[in-house]
């Protein structure tokens, strides 16, 4: 007991007091350790989730995460997973919270044809969750069953259920109007900026939806878009499985419309302001840009290989 105290804490159900042993306050320098994690694969297995499934409900709060020792990198505590496990319900409600559904089951869920939900969701009635590509490179759009009960227990949208499409919604699916990759893309802009640890994570997460040369328009200092290429996402987020995209078919991170993009750049900017006050980067050295621009050569090991491919080929 020489190192620890021990210290009286309420018991909330017998209404006494219990010794429980808690850790000595941390010395001068020293670090307390943090809570026990779990990376988020072993944590959707202990809560029964696929790895798509466990990233809806982290962008949905119904899991909450911390971030982790590496930039980007979340974390989930072993007593949120306790939590999460204690639940009503548990595990059944929650799969059901993140189940999603296609095209045709949607329709069967709110009442109507496949036709009919199409329209809701180009017209932005309905938001989609997941996507993936099919073998015919097609995107393929996934709905969150309980957006769908939603959307149909609210008196509002029963006109839109029944009888005829309204005139003035007519005219834009007439003139070719689809928002679902654009609300897709505000969906997971806003689970990035809530997962954001920081000002420039922030500004990374906006980053994401748009191209090199929209970006350099904003951010005109080369060391902050290098920050800023460190710190952005690499993939869709929360894209369902299937085929592998190629350059064939659109990137859908990206902005398209001129009038998204110029959102996504205000937005930007205003994060990358708030930076600068907040956590400003420091210019690279000038011995360090040359030595990164400087061609890097293969270690020996990667030498060999290299040198036994090539001799294979000309065999």
């Amino acid at each position: 007991m020489s190192n620890k105290s021990i210290m009286p804490t309420p018991d909330r159900t017998f209404g006494r007091f219990d010794a429980v042993l808690v850790p000595p306050p941390a010395g001068p320098g020293e670090e307390r350790p943090g809570p026990p994690t779990l990376a988020p694969t072993r944590a959707a297995r202990e809560l029964g989730l696929k790895r798509v499934e466990f990233e809806l409900a982290v962008q949905l709060g119904r899991v909450r995460t911390i971030p982790g020792a590496r930039p980007g990198e979340r974390r989930v505590t072993r007593a949120e997973v306790d939590r999460v496990r204690t639940q009503d319900g548990f595990p059944e409600a929650l799969r059901e919270r993140v189940r999603t559904v296609g095209t045709s089951e949607g329709a069967n869920l709110l009442g109507i044809t496949t036709a009919r939900f199409t329209k809701l969701a180009r017209l932005g009635r309905i938001t989609p969750a997941l996507y993936y590509r099919n073998r015919y490179r097609a995107t393929v759009w996934l709905y969150l069953a309980e957006d769908l009960r939603e959307f149909r227990a609210r008196p509002e949208n029963r006109e839109l259920l029944t009888g005829r499409t309204p005139a003035p919604l007519k005219e834009r699916l007439d003139r070719g109007m689809d928002v679902r990759a654009r609300n897709w893309r505000g969906r997971c802009h806003g689970r990035l900026l809530r997962t954001a640890d920081g000002p420039w994570q922030s500004a990374a997460a906006t980053a994401a939806f748009l191209d090199d040369e929209r970006i350099a328009q904003v951010v005109t200092d080369a060391d902050e878009r290098v920050h800023l290429d460190a710190l952005r996402p690499r993939r869709p987020v929360h894209s369902g499985s299937g085929a592998q995209s190629s350059a064939l078919v659109p990137d859908l991170m990206k902005a398209a419309d001129e009038d998204e993009i110029r959102w996504y750049q205000t937005h930007l900017a205003l994060c990358v302001a708030y930076a600068r006050d907040r956590v400003p980067i420091s210019p690279t050295p000038p011995a360090r840009a040359r030595a990164s621009s400087l061609p890097r050569h293969p270690k020996p090991a990667q030498h060999r290989r290299l040198l036994a491919r090539l001799l294979r080929g000309r065999g």
